[in-house]
């Protein structure tokens, strides 16, 4: 099983991860991107590699 995480004090909100998850696994609370459909991850990174903070990580 996948495991998508996100370092909440590197992230900023910035969105990145949302608009380039081709799968739409996460979303924006508290101006935190947050996982929340991790279960459909396709590994593909796209979010990991594309975010500026360095704040995702796919395991």
């Amino acid at each position: 099983m996948v495991k998508v995480k996100v370092d909440a004090k590197k992230c900023d909100g910035c969105g990145t991860c949302v608009n380039v998850c081709p799968v739409n696994v996460y979303e924006l609370k508290s101006k935190k991107a947050v996982p929340v459909r991790e279960k459909d991850c396709i590994e593909c990174r796209a979010c990991e590699v594309s975010c500026p903070k360095k704040a995702i990580t796919i395991e």
